[in-house]
């Protein structure tokens, strides 16, 4: 009778374990869809992050913090990829051109999300505005290269297929570094 007692005890704080994780990770992901229902891309940005919910938690630090960590590996990979791509066989030289101009932006914007995502990991009381304004600047900075690339594209006579997928590859990370500054003025606004 004692053992099966045990087990029951057992038991019930294993599904009181698992009930409480479910509802913790329910509670990060309905925290993610709101806070990414603000951004321009909702639907990008919370598949992108609603992965990293046990991360993020209901933290808007970590939220910012994620969103800028994922942008920042989307960025160097697309720029990895136009890069191989700029070395294929048969691209005219207007092509190669536009696509080193391009890798040459992304890599500008690697640069600024790294440092914004360093600056974050650094946020402190006293000089938190300062280095908001700073991640603020790096991330818009960021965004810009990404559209000077997209126009680079639309100003040569690139092959379609080649604008085509530059230019895909190019609006999604666009549109990630787009809802990281957006969450990260979010968490400026509130905490600021």
């Amino acid at each position: 009778m004692e053992s099966s007692s045990y087990f029951l005890t057992a038991l019930l704080i294993l599904l009181s374990y698992i009930n409480s994780s479910s509802v913790a990770r329910e509670t990060s992901t309905e925290f993610i869809k709101t806070s990414c229902s603000t951004t321009t891309y909702p639907t990008l940005c919370y598949s992108s992050l609603s992965t990293h919910a046990s991360a993020i938690q209901t933290s808007p630090r970590l939220l910012a913090h994620t969103a800028l960590s994922v942008t920042l590996d989307n960025t160097q990979s697309t720029s990895a990829m136009i890069s191989r791509l700029s070395q294929s066989h048969g691209m005219s030289p207007r092509e190669v051109t536009a696509m080193l101009d391009c890798v040459e932006e992304l890599s500008d914007s690697v640069d600024q999300l790294r440092r914004s995502v360093a600056e974050m990991n650094q946020l402190k009381g006293s000089n938190f505005a300062l280095m908001m304004n700073d991640i603020q600047t790096w991330v818009s900075a960021a965004l810009t290269n990404e559209d000077t690339c997209t126009d680079g594209f639309a100003e040569t006579t690139v092959s379609s297929n080649v604008k085509n997928v530059v230019r895909g590859w190019i609006v999604n990370i666009a549109h990630m570094t787009s809802n990281a500054l957006a969450l990260i003025n979010s968490f400026a606004s509130v905490h600021g």
